[in-house]
Parts: C-alpha cells; structure tokens; sequence
C-alpha cells in the first residue's frame, strides 16, 4: 500500500535515473564524461525510454518510462508499463511538479514538491533524477573514488564503464557502489547499476533515444 501510494505520479527512476543527492561536491573526472559532455552540448530536445528496478528494503518496483526533455529545464514523463502505468509527470525546473495518474484519473492533475513521496519512486529519485544528463553528472560530482574501464559489448556495442566507490553510502541512501555503461562510439549511456553492498538496489538501462525530437514549450504542460 506504501509503494502504490508513493507512485501516484511517474517519476524519474530511473532512472531514471538516476542522479544522487549532492551532499557533497566532488571533481572526478574520465574521458567518457568529457565526451558525453560534448555530445550532449550538440542536442536541444530529446526523447528515450528508461526501464527501471529498484529496490527499497523489502519493496521492489519495476517500471517503463518515456522520457522526453527540451532544454534548459523542460522534462516530462510517463510510465509506460510496470506499476502505476499511465501515469505522468512534468517538471518545468522549479520545486514542483505536475501530475497526474493513470487510469480514470487521469484528467485530475495536482502540483506537488518535486520531493513528495507521491513525485517520486520508490528510491525517491525525481524527475530531474532521471535525466541523463543528470545521471552523468552524479558520476563527477558525486565524492569517491571513480575509474573508467573497458565495459566489453553490451547490446553488441563496445562500451565504456565508469565505475565510482561512494565515499560516505549514509549520504547518498546507502549506496555503495555505481557504475555506468556508455556506448563508446556515441558517448550516450546504455545501462547504470548501483549497489548498496553486494545487493542491486537500482537497475536502468536507456534505449530508443530520439535525439533531434523538435520539441517545444508546448509539449510540457505544466
């Protein structure tokens, strides 16, 4: 019951996905980021899916997500299957967020804190979370101790892994370890993973990425 009323919006995941809390501010640098960076830098609007899992104690979720984003600060999802399925999000780049359910309420929509436990997952990842560019950045600014590495193929593409031992867990909802994979010939990630000691508590991976979406302010109704 917990879980369902904490998923009354669709929100990043992860992400989603991911970006922590920055309790601390770091400067880890890798190549992989810098090239990320730049790709990054040539794109005004764009769409993509995330598939989620995270886990939060006993408490699992698993979840679709389209995302779409325009820059500077426009971001909208919608769960496309998995728990609360059909609903959406919109986060125009303040401390709210638009939402609404799925189903036959779909018509109702509410602002709320982009921190409310119904604007967030089951992690309490936002929207804002699960932008990739986000994701990226948690890996620079996150404090501890980053290494990039061969990832192998992945989806039969070479990638790149950043793999980054978090130096204070309690800050950062116990996670010990997070590692991302980027595809090494485009830059854009494929797949995160984090870990609170040996178990999984978060699983993404980023596909169908749209990257000249041509969107505007009228996609994000807020």
């Amino acid at each position: 019951m917990h879980q369902r009323r904490s998923l009354f919006f669709v929100l990043a995941a992860a992400l989603v996905a991911v970006s922590l809390p920055h309790a601390a501010r770091a400067a880890n640098d890798a190549p992989a980021i810098n090239a990320f960076n730049a790709a990054f830098a040539n794109v005004t609007s764009m769409t993509w899916k995330e598939q989620a899992h995270e886990v939060q104690g006993t408490s699992q979720q698993n979840r679709v997500y389209d995302y779409s984003f325009m820059k500077p600060h426009f971001a909208k999802t919608l769960i496309e299957s998995g728990d609360g399925k059909g609903s959406g999000g919109v986060w125009a780049g303040g401390d709210q967020v638009s939402g609404h359910q799925g189903g036959f309420l779909s018509g109702i929509h509410l602002k709320v804190s982009i921190h409310d436990g119904r604007a967030t997952s089951i992690r309490g990842f936002t929207i804002p979370d699960g932008l990739i560019q986000n994701i990226v950045a948690a890996y620079a600014d996150t404090a501890g101790t980053l290494r990039q590495q061969s990832g192998g193929k992945m989806g039969g593409v070479d990638t790149d892994l950043l793999d980054l031992k978090v130096a204070n867990p309690a800050s950062y909802g116990g996670v010990t370890d997070m590692r991302l994979w980027l595809n090494a010939d485009t830059h854009w990630p494929i797949r995160q993973v984090m870990y609170a000691g040996d178990a999984i508590v978060l699983d993404q991976t980023f596909s169908n990425y749209n990257l000249n979406a041509n969107l505007s302010q009228n996609d994000f109704p807020f």
